[in-house]
């Protein structure tokens, strides 16, 4: 028996999680709770204002009340973050679609997160850089969700794989993969959360989970490799990751090399789309035969 029919019960793991993640409860309760935490952010910090908070609690609560947004925000993107890692099982191109969802409201965390250096009330005066800021990463998040809706329009399904049983192994092995990232994702969430509420500062959760996603993605494009051999499809797999790749290491650059790579990374997936939607793989194999006959 091969070793991934071995490792089945773990994959029923993962598909119970993925449908507890889904389900109509989580996706209503999750809002909740972010909303619950944002107001009591708010309250703390308004508390810490006034002078009420007890000396400990007082020391790691901002006072600024812009960074109660923030800390929504993040909470929204580790969400989402979770809803990429969940994604992995099905297609490559649902999982990228994912990315640039995620990158988009990366983008928007960066502008909100902006205002938590602000002053309160508001005043810009003569400094209009993070005026500047703001609008610079919300006219790139716009432009990262205009490209989203284009490769999905552009984007079509290409059944590579085409014996079942074959598929159905592939399947299993983004799913054994994807439940290996959320243990990894979960272990380092209790750890950055428990540092955040002990000492209030931030952690480098989102820089720690993009490197092992990187890892991750390297690590799915050999698996595609071995189920999808064909030029065709290496070539699709490896420039999606090669995105993917592009839209991560834009994170950790500075304003404003983030947004421009961004965008970038946006353009190259979506003209990659249309190329490999466009040149068919049995197009490409018509020509080549034709060519070689001449």
């Amino acid at each position: 028996m091969a070793l991934i029919y071995k490792l089945e019960p773990l994959v029923h793991i993962y598909d119970w999680l993925h449908q507890q993640w889904e389900h109509p409860r989580t996706e209503r309760g999750i809002p909740l709770i972010i909303f619950i935490i944002f107001i009591v952010a708010l309250s703390g910090i308004e508390c810490n204002r006034q002078g009420l908070l007890p000396p400990e609690l007082a020391a790691i609560t901002p006072r600024n009340h812009f960074h109660a947004i923030n800390l929504a925000f993040t909470l929204i993107l580790g969400a989402e973050l979770m809803g990429l890692i969940m994604s992995l099982s099905s297609s490559l191109s649902r999982s990228l679609g994912k990315q640039f969802e995620i990158l988009a409201l990366i983008l928007l965390r960066n502008a909100f997160k902006v205002l938590s250096s602000l002053p309160e009330p508001v005043h810009i005066g003569t400094d209009y850089e993070p005026l500047l800021h703001i609008a610079f990463s919300a006219s790139g998040a716009l432009f990262i969700f205009i490209c989203l809706g284009f490769y999905y329009r552009l984007g079509r399904f290409r059944a590579y794989i085409r014996v079942p049983e074959m598929r159905m192994r592939y399947v299993m092995s983004k799913k054994l993969m994807a439940l290996a990232l959320f243990c990894i994702f979960f272990v380092i969430a209790l750890h950055s959360a428990w540092l955040f509420l002990s000492t209030g500062k931030e952690t480098d959760f989102f820089e720690t989970i993009y490197t092992v996603l990187i890892f991750a993605d390297i690590a799915l494009v050999l698996l595609a490799h071995r189920f999808m051999p064909s030029f065709h499809a290496v070539f699709r797999n490896s420039g999606f990751v090669i995105g993917t790749l592009l839209m991560r290491l834009s994170f950790s650059a500075a304003y404003p090399w983030d947004t421009l790579c961004s965008i970038f990374a946006a353009i190259y997936v979506v003209a990659l789309t249309w190329a490999t939607s466009y040149f068919s793989p049995h197009s490409m194999h018509l020509r080549s035969h034709s060519s070689l006959k001449e």
